[in-house]
């Protein structure tokens, strides 16, 4: 299958109008054929609805339509609210993904689980932008993306804490499945961003941030 690219859909503020502005693609096109799941196909004013954001943010932050292989090992859309400082790393890091046949179950801005990180991380949904723990939350500027929550689990350097999301387990042998070395962290971090598998008191190995 021959990749095909994303399409930026750049917003610098929620009264102008929605629309997308192409960019250069992850690859050249579609294989005729191929069918292409859509995951999320919303506009920038319904990805940021009811968020509590402030302006000042919300005018750093674009759209990106992004292509993956998902779980059913179909090729599928979905979209990811960023920070426009890291929306070519993003954009790119899908193209990588995806060429490298990385499972993404789905991709799906936070609006659509009501702003609840929990139930975002328990349906297996990777994104970016979450306005929430503000004082140190890279999410909360969209400079941070989790990937495969599930997959990938918090786990606590101490055992008395549950994984989250709770009763999740990761399998290295499950596609999807980040671990020190993978390909996928090697390019992210070539990329500049840390990985959250190194944070001091606990294991993020779904999280990937950049300053």
């Amino acid at each position: 299958m021959v990749l095909a690219g994303a399409v930026l859909s750049c917003k610098k503020n929620s009264s102008q109008q929605a629309g997308a502005v192409p960019l250069p693609v992850q690859a050249d096109t579609v294989e005729p054929g191929d069918t292409i799941i859509v995951d999320s196909g919303i506009t920038f004013e319904e990805a940021i609805a009811g968020t509590e954001a402030p302006k000042s943010i919300l005018d750093e932050l674009v759209l990106l339509d992004v292509l993956y292989k998902s779980v059913d090992n179909k090729l599928h859309q979905g979209q990811i609210l960023t920070n426009e400082k890291i929306g070519d790393d993003i954009r790119n890091m899908f193209g990588f993904m995806l060429e490298n046949d990385f499972i993404i179950e789905k991709a799906i801005p936070i609006v659509h689980y009501n702003w609840n990180d929990s139930l975002s991380m328990d349906d297996n949904n990777t994104y970016s932008f979450c306005y929430r723990n503000v004082s140190y939350s890279k999410h909360a500027r969209g400079m941070a993306i989790d990937i495969n929550p599930r997959f990938n689990p918090v786990r606590w350097k101490s055992a008395a804490r549950p994984n989250q999301p709770e009763g999740a387990v990761p399998d290295t042998t499950v596609n999807g499945t980040l671990y020190p070395g993978h390909i996928v962290v090697k390019e992210f971090n070539k990329l500049g961003f840390r990985w959250g598998h190194t944070f001091s008191k606990y294991h993020d190995d779904h999280h990937f941030e950049k300053r």
